[in-house]
C-alpha cells in the first residue's frame, strides 16, 4: 500500500519524537551504563548472575517488565562458568507485526594489566577531540548495547504514548556467555522456546552494519609418546619431536589458508594460530606428552566441519612419521561462521537508511573476522545483523584491551539509529 501524505507526516513526526526523547535522556542513559560497568562480570571465571540481577533491578526501575531465566547449574558448569541468568524484556506494540530481538552480552574478558582508569569505575572524561568518553571493561563490548537497546525501546514507548502507530514486538535479550561461546545464552533461550523472533540484531558497531563474520574452531591436540632416560633415547618415543613435526605441517597449511580469499568485504582469509603448548617431564627425560591448542578461523564461505576434518587429516598424516606416537584430539569450541540470510536485506535497508540520516554519511555493510552470538540466530533461520554503539574499530575503543572506552556521542547516535530503524520495521 502506498503511503499517503498524512502517513508520511505522521511518520516524520514519530522520528522527531524518538530523536528528541533520546537526546533528552542522555544523562539517564549514561548513568545506567555506568551502573552496569561497575558490576564485574568477568568470564572467566563466569560468575555472572549478580550482574544479571543488577541489570534486572535497573530495568524494573525504568518501568519495563523483565523475565529472568537462571541457567541450570549443570549447563553452566559444562560451559566452564559459575552462574548465568539470561534476561528478556518484551514489549508489544499494536496487535500484530514482526518480532524483533535485540541481543547484547554482559559477560566480559577480565581486565588484565595496564589500566590507567578503574576498569569497574565507569569514569567519564571530557576529551578535547571526542567529547565525553566513558572508561571501563565492557563499556564498548558490549555493555554499551544494553543501554543502546534499552533506550531505543523506551523511545518507541514514548512515541506510542504520543500517538505513533506501531505494530510488532521488541524483545531485549541480555545474555551472559558470549566470551565462552554463547551456548547458554542466545542458543539456550532459543532452544528452550523462550523466544521465536522474526529478525534479530546483535551488539555491533555504530559506523558499519555487520552481516557476516568468521567462525572459530578450537582444537586441543595431545601428542603421546613414551618416556625414557635421556641417556637411552632410543628406548622411548619423543613426544616433543613428534609435536614439532605436526606443528611444521600445520604452519605449512597456514600458508595455504592465506591464499583463500573471502568475497565478504572486511574479511581477508582463513587463519590458523597455535596459542598454547605444554609438555615434557624434566631435562634428562625423553618427553612422553605434549599438549597444544590451536585456533582456526573460518571465513563465511567455509563450514566448521570441513575445517575440522582437514586439520584432523593433517595432524594424523604428520604423526605417521613418528613410530610409537599416539594422537588424541578434543574439540574445545566450534562457532560456525555468520553468513547473510536472504531476509536480512529488510534489516540492512532500515538500519543503513537511518544511519545515513543520523551520521550524515553512508555506512558500509561488511563482515568482521570475529565471531559473535549472532550466529545462534542465523543457525535457526532468523535473519540477523550486528549493529550497536561500538566504535569504528576495536582498537579505537581498546576492546579486549586496557582502558577500554566508549565515545558517548556514539552511544547517542547508535541509539537513535536503532530506534528509528525499529520504528520503520514496526510501521
Amino acid at each position: 500500500m502506498q503511503a499517503t501524505q498524512s502517513d508520511s507526516h505522521k511518520f516524520s513526526s514519530t522520528h522527531t519524537i524518538i530523536a528528541a526523547f533520546i537526546d533528552a535522556q542522555q544523562t539517564a542513559q549514561r548513568a545506567f551504563l555506568q551502573e552496569i560497568v561497575k558490576v564485574p562480570s568477568d568470564n572467566p571465571a563466569g560468575d555472572c548472575a549478580p550482574h544479571g540481577a543488577r541489570v534486572r533491578e535497573l530495568l524494573l526501575q525504568l518501568g519495563l517488565t523483565v523475565e529472568a531465566y537462571p541457567v541450570p547449574q549443570k549447563a553452566v558448569q559444562a560451559n566452564g562458568m559459575i552462574s548465568a541468568t539470561n534476561l528478556i524484556v518484551r514489549r508489544r506494540f499494536g496487535s500484530s507485526g514482526l518480532t524483533i530481538a535485540l541481543n547484547a552480552h554482559g559477560d566480559v574478558v577480565p581486565p588484565g594489566a595496564g589500566w590507567r582508569k578503574d576498569p569497574y569505575g565507569g569514569e567519564i572524561v571530557d576529551d578535547p577531540l571526542h567529547g565525553a568518553v566513558m572508561y571501563g571493561r565492557g563499556v564498548a563490548v558490549s555493555k554499551s548495547d544494553f543501554a543502546t537497546y534499552t533506550w531505543a525501546l523506551l523511545s518507541l514507548i514514548e512515541a506510542e504514548w504520543q500517538g505513533a502507530v506501531l505494530n510488532g514486538t521488541i524483545e531485549l535479550h541480555f545474555t551472559y556467555d558470549e566470551e565462552a561461546g554463547g551456548e547458554i545464552g542466545p542458543k539456550w533461550l532459543l532452544e528452550q522456546g523462550l523466544s521465536v523472533p522474526d529478525y534479530a540484531v546483535s551488539a555491533g558497531f555504530a559506523y558499519g552494519i555487520t552481516s557476516a563474520h568468521n567462525g572459530c574452531l578450537h582444537l586441543e591436540v595431545c601428542v603421546k609418546g613414551k618416556q625414557a632416560h635421556a641417556a637411552m633415547p632410543e628406548t622411548g618415543s619423543d613426544a616433543i619431536e613428534a609435536a614439532t613435526g605436526i606443528l611444521q605441517a600445520l604452519y605449512a597449511y597456514r600458508t595455504e589458508l592465506a591464499l583463500q580469499k573471502s568475497a565478504v568485504p572486511g574479511i581477508a582469509h582463513p587463519t590458523l594460530n597455535v596459542g598454547l603448548i605444554q609438555g615434557g617431564i624434566n631435562t634428562n627425560v625423553v618427553p612422553d606428552q605434549v599438549i597444544f591448542r590451536l585456533d582456526r578461523r573460518m571465513i563465511p564461505e567455509e563450514a566448521g566441519s570441513d575445517a575440522e576434518g582437514a586439520l584432523r587429516a593433517i595432524i594424523a598424516g604428520a604423526a605417521l612419521a613418528y613410530p610409537g606416537i599416539e594422537i588424541e584430539l578434543r574439540r574445545i569450541l566450534l562457532a560456525e561462521p555468520l553468513a547473510e540470510l536472504p531476509g536480512a536485506k529488510k534489516l540492512i535497508d532500515a538500519f543503513q537508511n537511518n544511519a545515513q540520516q543520523v551520521l550524515g554519511a553512508a555506512i558500509p555493510v561488511q563482515g568482521v573476522p570475529l565471531y559473535t552470538d549472532a550466529r545462534h540466530y542465523t543457525k535457526r533461520g532468523i535473519p540477523t545483523i550486528l549493529y550497536g554503539a561500538g566504535p569504528r574499530t576495536l582498537m579505537e575503543a581498546r576492546g579486549h584491551n586496557s582502558d577500554e572506552n566508549l565515545r558517548l556521542d556514539d552511544l547517542r547516535k547508535a541509539t537513535t539509529v536503532v530506534a528509528l530503524a525499529l520504528a520503520d520495521l514496526l510501521r
